[in-house]
C-alpha cells in the first residue's frame, strides 16, 4: 500500500499503514491492550486506541497518533517551560486514569510490579515516547514497559528526560544546576507531587537509572540486539554517571 511507513525506534521496528500501527507483540501485549482500552474508556485520550493482535498473534495493533516525536532535549519542542508543564500534566492524567485498571491474576508485564502499586507506570515516559503537537506533549506511545508501581517511580524518569537531569559531561544537553533545579520544581508542580515525593525524587531518579542499567546489561547478556548495541555504545555508563550526579547535586 502507498500510505505505509517503517518507523524504527530504539528497540522495536514498527510499521504504520494509514491510521494503523503494527508493532511486534510480546507476552505482555494482551495486558497492554486491556490497559489502553481502560484508559480510553476512562476518557483519557493521550494514548492510542488499541485494535487487538494480528491473526497470528505476532503483532500488536494500535492507532497511529499524528504529530512529532521529541527525541531529546536538543529538540526545540522539548526545551520550553510550557512543554515541561504539559509533560507533567500528561503523565499525571495517565496515572490517574490507570488507577481504575482492573488488574487480573493472569496479567503479564515485561517489567515486574514495584511496590506500592499505586498506578500503572508507563515505564519509559520519555521524550522519544511522547507525541508533540504545536510544540506541546499530547500523548504517550510504546507501552511495552508498562507495569504496576508507584507514581514517583515513573515521574522520576520522566523528569530525568524532560528537565533534563544530565551530568555536565553531556555538554550538548546539560543545564546549569540552578536552572535544572528550577525546571525540576516546575515539573513537580505540574504533576502535583507532594512534599514527601519531592524529597524522595532525586534518590528515586538515581535508583531508577541503576535499575535500568541492570536491565539493559541483563538483556545484552541474553543476546538482545538492541540492548547489546546500547551497552556497546555506552548508554549504561551514561546513566550511571547521571545517577551519581543527581544524588550529589539535588538532595535539597
Amino acid at each position: 500500500m502507498e500510505d505505509r511507513e517503517v518507523l524504527v525506534g530504539g528497540v522495536n521496528r514498527v510499521v504504520r499503514e494509514g491510521g494503523l500501527v503494527r508493532r511486534p507483540a510480546g507476552p505482555w501485549s494482551g495486558t497492554v491492550q486491556r490497559l489502553l482500552a481502560c484508559l480510553r474508556t476512562a476518557g483519557f485520550t493521550g494514548v492510542p486506541q488499541p485494535y487487538g493482535l494480528s491473526d497470528d498473534g505476532a503483532e500488536e495493533l494500535v492507532e497511529y497518533l499524528p504529530g512529532e516525536v521529541g527525541h531529546d532535549f536538543a529538540a526545540p519542542e522539548v526545551r520550553s517551560d510550557a512543554s515541561l508543564v504539559a509533560a507533567g500534566r500528561l503523565l499525571r492524567g495517565f496515572h490517574d486514569a490507570s488507577a481504575g485498571f482492573d488488574r487480573q491474576g493472569d496479567d503479564v508485564w515485561q517489567f515486574p510490579a514495584r511496590e506500592p502499586t499505586e498506578v500503572i507506570c508507563h515505564g519509559d515516559a520519555a521524550t522519544y515516547n511522547t507525541v508533540f503537537r504545536d510544540q506541546l506533549p499530547v500523548a504517550l506511545i510504546d507501552f511495552d514497559t508498562a507495569h504496576p508501581g508507584p507514581r514517583l517511580w515513573d515521574a522520576a524518569y520522566t523528569a530525568y528526560r524532560f528537565v533534563p537531569l544530565y551530568a555536565p559531561d553531556e555538554v550538548e544537553h546539560t543545564l546549569p544546576i540552578p536552572e535544572a533545579k528550577r525546571r525540576l520544581a516546575l515539573f513537580a508542580d505540574s504533576y502535583g507531587l507532594s512534599q514527601e515525593e519531592r524529597a524522595q525524587l532525586p534518590a528515586t531518579a538515581a535508583e531508577r537509572l541503576r535499575v535500568l542499567v541492570a536491565w539493559m546489561r541483563q538483556q545484552a547478556a541474553a543476546g538482545h540486539p538492541a540492548f547489546s548495541r546500547h551497552v556497546a555504545e555506552g548508554h549504561d555508563r551514561r546513566y550511571l554517571t547521571d545517577a551519581q550526579w543527581i544524588e550529589s547535586n539535588f538532595a535539597d
